[in-house]
């Protein structure tokens, strides 16, 4: 069904599929990041199925030039052994416009075989406003606007305990892994010039995922079951930079004779750029 013709309206929904949680699964996302846990021989990464919602693209708005990730929010509820089955399920949660770009947020669960909700992610993609007349050469963001006064995001620097991440580089080979096989403006340097970028835009769950793996590495199973994440995507990440992830411990909440730790959350470039921020918790 249609609302006046237009096909991306709130409630839309997308049903979903039945997935089995093989270890080739876990292996090809190791290999993506080039990073692999040792609980990953039983246990799948918590974002596993980062790009289910990007299965089918029917979601996106008609102008497509341009289009951006711009905020994830991730809750994770319970650890799925190697070998499950879930099933996965989408809709459209919200509309809205700001700034110039309409964004949608396409909401997705994956449901265990009980069908007991394990993950919850809502992603915000957001679309220019298209007004007809821009030219289809205009470049939308440049390489420079990173390292303007409005685009530098202040973080950590408090007294909490900081954990990080081994620097990544992120080759052109790792964005192919990662967001292929196909080419495409994540894989694709003309691909990506054809949609208003100058470079390859490295796809925004890269960075959000290692976060995750940082936050699996400290906290284990209080992040594959407990783990919340709220980032925003505030600046483009490029083929061939590299990325660091950080966490602040902010606060430490009593939950249901646990303990709830809180953090802010980022992932910057080499320079200091940010690529993302954010909060994020996990149960301890």
């Amino acid at each position: 069904m249609n609302i006046n013709g237009e096909p991306v309206y709130v409630g839309r929904d997308f049903g979903g599929r039945e997935v089995e949680l093989t270890a080739e699964l876990v292996d090809g996302y190791c290999r993506a990041l080039d990073e692999r846990l040792p609980l990953y021989d039983e246990t799948v990464p918590a974002l596993l199925l980062y790009n289910e919602c990007y299965r089918e693209l029917d979601w996106y708005l008609a102008n497509i030039y341009g289009n951006l990730h711009a905020r994830q929010e991730w809750e994770l509820y319970r650890a799925m052994p190697v070998g499950s089955k879930v099933t996965t399920r989408g809709f459209i949660r919200d509309r809205y416009r700001k700034r110039g770009r309409d964004y949608v947020v396409k909401e997705t669960w994956t449901l265990d075989e009980q069908g007991r909700l394990a993950t919850r992610g809502l992603t915000h993609q957001s679309f220019l406003v298209d007004e007809g007349a821009r030219a289809k050469s205009e470049t939308v963001v440049d390489k420079d606007r990173a390292h303007e006064a409005g685009r530098r995001f202040e973080m950590g620097g408090g007294d909490g305990d900081v954990i990080e991440s081994a620097p990544k580089h992120v080759s052109e080979e790792m964005c192919m892994a990662f967001s292929g096989p196909g080419e495409n403006y994540h894989t694709n340097r003309e691909a990506a010039r054809a949609f208003g970028f100058p470079d390859i835009v490295v796809q925004g769950m890269l960075p959000i995922c290692v976060l995750s793996e940082l936050l699996t590495r400290d906290y284990g199973e209080g992040w594959l079951a407990g783990g919340k994440m709220d980032v925003r995507l505030v600046n483009v990440l490029w083929g061939e930079e590299t990325v660091s992830a950080r966490a602040q411990l902010r606060e430490e909440v009593p939950e249901a004779g646990r303990t709830r730790v809180h953090f802010d959350a980022w992932v910057e470039k080499s320079d200091g750029t940010k690529v993302i921020v954010g909060q994020a918790s996990a149960l301890r």
